[in-house]
């Protein structure tokens, strides 16, 4: 019996160069972002989102946030967060679209979000100024919590699972740095769940935690650029291995 081919339905495929624009000059490639060598190489050879998750892992400085926010910009996502629609800025900060193709699949959830750490706050606001229906007898628990009375984890584990309840794109830009070490396995838990109703999930961390995320294709940033990498081999989990090891062999040095 002939096997059907699989359809391909993830939300966005890739983004690849725009082949009708113009390359951009000299001067052009010695302005940030063009000098992160991430940012040049989807330039050059685009970026490809796998089926289920992908985890991105680099120092800071290295363009791992960089890619996700040239992401949700091509996107058309609120770029301190949000979807489409949201409304909201305080001080732009993000990188300009960079002259690229988003390769969609036909029939494919079009429903995406950008939660970043750094913006939170901002966001938090404006959900709060514009906050749902209230709770009634027919929608109980409709009404969105006032984030800003929880902790900051609890507001962002919150706002995610209330936000991410199905198939979409989900861009999230160090999450880790609010979660605990339970936080961080609640954020795994929930990326799971998201993975297994069809969303496709893009995370950048700094957790070895996060970066564990089961099933998800992992690319390590940094002076190369973007390379695949497994979680045993990457810097991060290394360096966390020999610090709690042996953390006097790095406290002595910092005295």
């Amino acid at each position: 019996m002939r096997e059907h081919p699989r359809v391909d339905r993830r939300p966005v495929r890739r983004l690849k160069p725009d082949p009708g624009a113009p390359p951009p000059d000299d001067a052009t490639l010695q302005t940030w972002p063009f000098t992160v060598p991430a940012v040049r190489q989807v330039l050059r050879e685009g970026f490809e989102l796998p089926t289920g998750a992908l985890v991105l892992v680099g120092e800071n400085g290295s363009g791992k946030s960089t890619v996700v926010e040239l992401l949700a910009g091509a996107l058309g996502l609120n770029p301190e967060g949000g979807s489409v629609g949201t409304r909201h800025s305080t001080r732009a900060s993000e990188p300009r679209p960079l002259d690229m193709i988003v390769e969609r699949s036909p029939g494919g959830e079009r429903w995406a979000y950008l939660l970043r750490d750094e913006t939170l706050h901002g966001l938090y606001t404006y959900l709060e100024d514009n906050r749902g229906p209230s709770s009634d007898d027919e929608h109980p628990g409709r009404r969105e919590p006032l984030f800003h009375e929880l902790s900051h984890g609890q507001a962002f584990l919150e706002l995610l699972l209330r936000r991410a309840t199905g198939p979409g794109l989900y861009l999230l830009d160090e999450p880790d740095a609010a979660l605990s070490f339970t936080g961080s396995l609640a954020l795994v838990t929930a990326l799971l769940d998201l993975v297994g109703l069809g969303a496709q999930v893009v995370v950048a961390t700094h957790s070895p935690i996060v970066a564990a995320l089961p099933g998800a294709e992992v690319l390590e940033v940094g002076p190369w650029g973007l390379r695949p990498a497994t979680w045993e081999r990457l810097e991060l989990v290394d360096d966390w291995r020999r610090f709690l090891d042996a953390p006097e062999a790095y406290l002595r040095h910092l005295r």
